[in-house]
């Protein structure tokens, strides 16, 4: 009975972040409508008493966005999806460099090469087109790290550690930052160790643990007044990563991600700014079954992706005009194997090339242009153009797919095009935006050329189908808010209408690959799709010392023919207390979501129970003479609940009780 008087009578979510407009952004701008885009602060300068777990995990922090659902496979690396739909259907960078992953069942998204405490903000773009870079159907995620910059000799750090009861997990760290006048760099150290989790009824989840290491290192140097170069570096590596909800583990996961930016700044009066980055990422994944004891067949999954690229931004006013174009270009080269062992002595092995060596050539312009029509009134208009080029390289793989495509060529050009509108009105308490969008993407490598990828969800092997056309969405979307004498308000919503959806369908004229799938899946074109989301954001300052927040939120997926979509987000709503007594902080949040009625079993999914989960916290920050040191303490599902949620991949139960300490040292 508790979930109805809390969603009836709150209508909703503990936020535990700060969503706003811009990096500085107040209490009152956590529910501006200006634009379509969200920004979720992760850390301006150090770990905060303001969030409930300064040390969680960066899925954790993203969750609470409203236009993101995490989806999760096990304890560690979660795909984000961006206003109900999969990876593929949006464009995730990390400070503008775009990444592909290399894992073919999706364990090693980029939003796991970053830690919270070298990231400053996620900018989350919904819809078509934005300021991505690349073709997006859902929208865009960018993940800016922090930095400094240039300004009188000064040296600031911190060390952080942090423990975790339930998987006995541990956390260490270091951050460092140095400027002077003429150059400045940031460096920051992660180390992650967990155990296997216990879920509510106390019952250890299996192969759930990891070993998670994470470098970031940012360098400045000031050419004159007005022009800089920035070179990064990012060595991300775990080891022994379970997970439980698949039938594979990972031996290793590994990221090398580098980058030099040219910056000039005052070119002209009409040109504010220019900055061109040249990037190169190297990605490794390999996945293996060699912890688990009972398996049909042995198997090893490596997996590689490499990418170079580059972007050139120019941007600057015109009078009423705020205008920005965007030049970007990349090649990735994905390539991934399976090698299944053969039980009986004297048999040999089975090799097939998963990704046959798939070459991504892409090309693109973008230009947008804010327009200020007066005092209160402003639009928005935006359009780019992408030249989308993939090639088989590999010729055994290019082989293999001509068993199902007789005709298919090698290299397939795409273009792919995207444009967007809006409105925004903005007076002293109230806001409205309206938008409408348009975008185009191309099959992404696993839908286009995978090669018996199984899906343990719906327990289907699927088949790419390089002859399919590229997949279009329009969108209307829009927000309308309130703020005024601490309180605040959002409502929000959107509408995707998708055609040529691209989906897996069964198909019975194939035979498995895989011991024990259900059967093949070629992944189709439905002739639509519709996908709407809206929630409720609600904030209010009870007194100087007591902040309430809620939040309620639904999505809702529809295909021709197939019905339901997989993995939407039922009604969920959240609400929680936060009490701030000078150094002293203390949290109360209650998340919770309603009976999933509307699921499909043709992908595996299954009907879900209402569930509730309560959270605690509370943080002292001491003053030690020029030095800080914050302890944060809290216990999340107080009530020890047992429940699994829509985003956990089949069904895997969610931590049980778990106590957590950290400590941060600030200097």
């Amino acid at each position: 009975m508790i979930r109805y008087i809390i969603a009836g009578m709150l209508c909703v979510l503990y936020s535990e972040l700060a969503f706003s407009q811009s990096e500085s952004s107040g209490f009152n701008d956590s529910t501006n409508g200006k634009q379509l885009e969200e920004v979720v602060i992760i850390s301006p300068r150090l770990p905060s008493d303001g969030v409930t777990k300064p040390l969680s995990s960066l899925d954790n922090f993203l969750a609470k966005a409203n236009a993101v659902n995490m989806i999760r496979r096990g304890t560690y690396a979660w795909e984000p999806y961006i206003n109900g739909m999969a990876s593929e259907r949006s464009v995730i960078t990390i400070d503008g460099m775009r990444i592909y992953a290399a894992c073919t069942d999706k364990m090693d998204p980029v939003t796991s090469y970053v830690e919270i405490t070298n990231l400053a903000r996620a900018n989350v773009h919904s819809g078509p087109s934005g300021p991505s870079g690349g073709a997006t159907i859902a929208g865009s995620l960018d993940l800016v790290r922090k930095k400094s910059f240039f300004g009188e000799k000064n040296l600031k750090g911190s060390v952080f550690s942090g423990f975790e009861s339930n998987n006995l997990q541990k956390i260490a760290g270091t951050a460092l930052s140095f400027s002077q006048p003429k150059f400045f760099a940031d460096i920051d150290f992660t180390w992650r160790n967990a155990k296997n989790y216990k879920a509510g009824n106390g019952n250890e989840i299996l192969y759930s643990g990891f070993t998670k290491y994470n470098m970031s290192v940012i360098t400045g140097f000031k050419i004159n007044e007005h022009e800089h170069i920035e070179t990064s570096v990012i060595y991300d590596q775990a080891v022994d990563v379970g997970y439980p909800a698949l039938p594979m583990d990972v031996s290793l996961a590994r990221a090398v991600i580098a980058s030099v930016e040219y910056i000039r700044h005052h070119i002209s009066p009409t040109i504010a700014q220019w900055k061109t980055k040249f990037y190169y990422n190297d990605v490794k994944h390999v996945m293996d079954d060699s912890k688990r004891p009972i398996v049909p067949i042995r198997m090893d999954m490596p997996g590689w992706s490499k990418t170079i690229g580059f972007y050139s931004i120019v941007q600057g006013d015109i009078g009423k005009h705020n205008w920005k174009a965007n030049l970007s270009g990349h090649h990735n080269s994905s390539l991934a194997e399976m090698t299944m062992h053969s039980n009986t002595p004297g048999e040999m092995d089975m090799f097939m090339l998963t990704w046959p060596g798939v070459h991504t050539n892409y090309a693109d312009i973008f230009a947008e242009d804010k327009y200020t029509l007066s005092k209160h009134w402003n639009s928005t208009f935006s359009a780019g153009i992408g030249v989308h080029n993939n090639v088989v390289s590999n010729q055994l793989g290019l082989e293999s797919l001509k068993i199902f495509y007789a005709g298919m060529d090698k290299s397939k050009t795409r273009l792919l095009k995207r444009a967007a509108a809006s409105l925004q009105y903005e007076n002293k308490h109230w806001n409205y935006s309206i938008g409408i969008a348009y975008g185009e993407r191309a099959p992404s490598v696993s839908e286009g050329f995978g090669f018996y990828l199984f899906n343990s969800f719906d327990r289907y092997d699927y088949i790419g189908n390089p002859e399919m056309k590229n997949e279009k969405s329009a969108t209307l979307n829009g927000t309308v808010s309130y703020s005024r004498s601490g309180f605040s308000a959002k409502l929000s919503g959107s509408y995707f209408y998708i055609s040529d959806y691209i989906i897996g369908k069964p198909d019975s004229s194939l035979s498995v690959m895989t011991i024990g799938a259900a059967g093949v899946k070629v992944y189709r074109q439905l002739n639509y799709a519709s996908i709407y989301n809206s929630s409720i954001d609600l904030n209010y300052r009870v007194s100087e010392n007591w902040l309430w927040s809620g939040k309620l939120s639904y999505r809702r997926g529809i295909g021709a023919d197939v019905g339901d979509l997989p993995l939407m987000q039922p009604l969920t709503y959240s609400t929680g207390l936060l009490y701030s007594l000078h150094r002293f902080t203390a949290d109360l949040s209650v998340d919770g979501s309603a009976r999933q009625t509307k699921y499909n079993p043709e992908f595996g999914e299954s009907n879900l129970p209402d569930c509730v989960v309560m959270n605690i916290a509370a943080s002292y920050r001491f003053n030690i003479k020029q030095h800080t040191l914050l302890l944060k303490t809290g216990v999340e599902n107080v009530l020890d609940k047992n429940y699994t949620s829509f985003a956990d991949w089949n069904r895997l139960p969610r931590m049980g009780r778990n106590i957590f300490v950290n400590l941060v040292w600030s200097f």
